[in-house]
């Protein structure tokens, strides 16, 4: 677990769960919930502080990936993730222990009494409320394969909420900050409903007057521009810059360019998702591409010779070698005729060519000399000799619903058996390139 027999370089975070080094992912759940039940701040007010280091401990051993990084690095591991270094995302920090960016550069060990977790989060307390980030807009974006092969660049046209110019966001007099009287600028208020008898509930519910936002502007102040909405709609055009060699799936993100209705909050992001088409010949995998090609037996014994058009729009001639012979599933591959690497688009992936061979009808060689003309070409069959008294059979078509009747017990059920045949066979239709 720990890369070695050496043991993790730092455990102070196996301490604070009171677990030890090498505890299992269900004992560190365990001691977590019997923990977090002790310290809760409803419960011990006082040791808000304790139960934020509790939350963050399990935060980091309870997934596999950062108990890893944390046994390998130790607390500076963790810290330089949270500064922008590979490792964890910039908002754990904030998360647990508030503040932008959780992290003070100033000295303050005697300010923290030598706590273990001082130096790297600069002080539990200090920091000041996260600001809230408006939910990210989310956006699909249909591309062909060609286009992820070559590249491209689209423009897109959002529309989005944006802080009214007019009143810079104060849904009132410029500058003006409003607070709502009915839940006194908190946003929230507290209910006590029963809920039987001599039960009494209390919770807290978003404020019905100001939605949930703290701030209502007086009818007379409104501003005309937003009617004391905060925001406006505004038209927004993005330029999408398509990579070759991206994915199906793929992600581009424009930070701040989503959603704010309100100065209080971050504005969201918007993400684009690349959304890949069907291509009617080629098939993905990776880097690599895959095609596939039906041969006549003609083909398959004597040499094949096609034309396929690549992704570019150039022509590639795919020919067989003299004397190869081509069996049904033979799979053949060309170097570097693939999807371009992401990161290195000068590399490419490799094509494949999976092949079937299409057997003619019966028959066909009921023409004059035919079949002699075929044996000739074809290695002799071997010779059987046929003692005396050997009787000679026709063999018919097997039909598996004839000759199924009376078999196991079960009985004989022509539409059940019609329903597999289709099933069965409608899995087994797939698109080739003729």
């Amino acid at each position: 677990m720990f890369g070695g027999n050496s043991g993790p370089v730092d455990t102070t975070l196996y301490a604070t769960l009171n677990v030890k080094p090498d505890a299992s992912q269900g004992d560190i759940k365990k001691s977590y919930f019997k923990l977090a039940k002790e310290y809760h701040p409803d419960k011990n007010p006082e040791h808000g502080d304790k139960f934020k280091e509790i939350s963050f401990a399990y935060e980091i051993l309870s997934n596999p990936e950062k108990r890893r990084v944390y046994d390998a690095r130790g607390l500076e591991g963790i810290q330089g993730g949270a500064s922008g270094g590979s490792g964890f995302p910039g908002g754990l920090f904030s998360h647990f222990f508030g503040g932008g960016g959780g992290m003070d550069d100033d000295d303050d060990d005697d300010e923290m009494g030598g706590h273990p977790f001082s130096g790297l989060f600069g002080g539990f307390s200090r920091g000041g409320p996260r600001r809230k980030k408006f939910q990210d807009t989310v956006h699909a974006l249909n591309v062909t394969l060609e286009d992820l092969y070559l590249g491209k660049t689209s423009k897109l046209k959002l529309s989005k909420k944006a802080l009214c110019k007019t009143c810079e966001g104060s849904g009132g007099k410029k500058g003006e900050k409003y607070k709502c009287d009915a839940c006194r600028g908190r946003g929230v208020k507290t209910i006590v409903q029963q809920i039987g008898p001599g039960m009494l509930q209390q919770m807290q519910v978003a404020c019905e007057s100001c939605h949930g936002t703290g701030g209502k502007v007086p009818s007379g102040d409104k501003c005309k521009n937003c009617s004391g909405d905060k925001f406006q709609n505004v038209s927004k055009i993005l330029e999408v810059h398509i990579a070759p060699g991206m994915r199906h799936n793929d992600k581009i993100t424009f930070k701040g360019e989503g959603d704010q209705a309100d100065p209080e909050g971050e504005p969201g992001d918007v993400v684009i998702i690349i959304q890949q088409k069907e291509h009617d010949c080629f098939k993905r995998d990776g880097d690599d591409l895959h095609i596939s090609k039906k041969l006549s037996v003609n083909e398959a014994l004597c040499g094949y010779n096609f034309l396929i058009k690549h992704l570019d729009g150039h022509p590639l001639i795919l020919r067989g070698k003299p004397g190869d012979i081509i069996r049904p599933g033979t799979v053949k591959g060309v170097v570097g005729k693939g999807m371009p690497n992401k990161k290195y688009p000068e590399l490419k992936g490799n094509l494949f060519v999976e092949f079937d061979v299409g057997f003619p009808t019966d028959h066909f060689l009921e023409v004059e000399n035919a079949y002699n003309i075929v044996r000739g070409c074809l290695p002799l069959s071997p010779k059987v000799n046929i003692p005396v008294g050997a009787q000679e059979i026709s063999i018919m078509e097997y039909d598996e619903k004839k000759y199924s009747r009376g078999r196991g017990g079960d009985a004989y059920n022509e539409d059940s058996d019609d329903e597999q045949h289709e099933a069965h066979g409608a899995q087994g239709v797939r698109c080739q390139q003729q």
